[in-house]
């Protein structure tokens, strides 16, 4: 069964209905404990892909829908993810300079539709999550972008650092955000083809991935607090790109 909120859908079937029809599944939440036949054949299901499968109380299944569950709900992503290779390769044909941004594990929904709001409004020609540890694209996430999810062509890799070679290899300079450097971001250039890294709100950008990107850079600060909230660094970064490419 479908709820109001049309990204979240419940029971074992349901669920199953949504693998086979290849309809794109932020996150399976799935009761503690639960058994049985049909829950075996969603198993197998969900093993023919990486899921994002979190196995929780019945409690907390309870709260987020009113109905029959019978232990399963999912949430489905109100747009449809592009493949990687096939956004860069297509963007690399334009004219202007190519600019993706990269957000590595950014995990609250504002935020991260403040974040495809501001990227839209800059021209960004793609975002790359990772399929496990960011935020999901919700009716919130919709919501905070003001519509503009619909309007930026959304991916999803494994890992962040996949999507960073992969830039690499084509071409595209990667530039971390983070404040682990000295250089400031206005010392930059970003006029070539960009792909800009953005991190978790709290743990910044992962230490592996910080360790591939081809530049770093920082924003300075001129108060007592160490750090800004990511969708209003993100948006500083993102606008000096524009400011560069005007």
């Amino acid at each position: 069964m479908q709820n109001p909120d049309t990204t979240t859908i419940f029971g074992i079937r349901a669920v199953i209905e949504a693998i086979q029809n290849e309809k794109s599944i932020d996150k399976v939440f799935i009761q503690k404990g639960l058994s049985g036949h049909l829950f075996q054949e969603l198993q197998q299901q969900l093993s023919s892909s990486d899921y994002n499968i979190s196995y929780v109380p019945v409690e907390k299944l309870n709260r987020m829908v009113k109905g029959n569950h019978q232990g399963v709900v999912a949430k489905i992503s109100p747009v449809e993810f592009q493949e990687l290779e096939s956004l860069v390769e297509s963007t690399l044909n334009k004219e202007k300079a190519a600019f993706f941004l990269l957000l590595d594990q950014v995990d609250d929904v504002r935020n991260f539709g403040a974040i495809i709001r501001t990227a839209e409004c800059c021209g960004v020609d793609g975002i790359i999550i990772q399929k496990k540890g960011g935020a999901p694209v919700t009716a919130d996430t919709v919501k905070t972008s003001a519509g503009a999810v619909f309007n930026v062509p959304l991916c999803k890799v494994d890992h962040i650092k996949d999507a960073v070679y992969y830039m690499q290899a084509s071409g595209i300079k990667v530039v971390a955000a983070t404040e682990k450097t000295e250089d400031l971001l206005y010392t930059k250039d970003l006029s070539q083809p960009l792909a800009l890294v953005m991190g978790n709100e709290g743990k910044g950008i992962t230490p592996s991935v910080l360790k591939s990107v081809d530049e770093k850079a920082k924003l300075p600060l001129q108060g007592t607090i160490g750090s800004l909230n990511v969708s209003v660094a993100c948006g500083a970064f993102l606008y000096e790109v524009v400011r560069q490419r005007l």
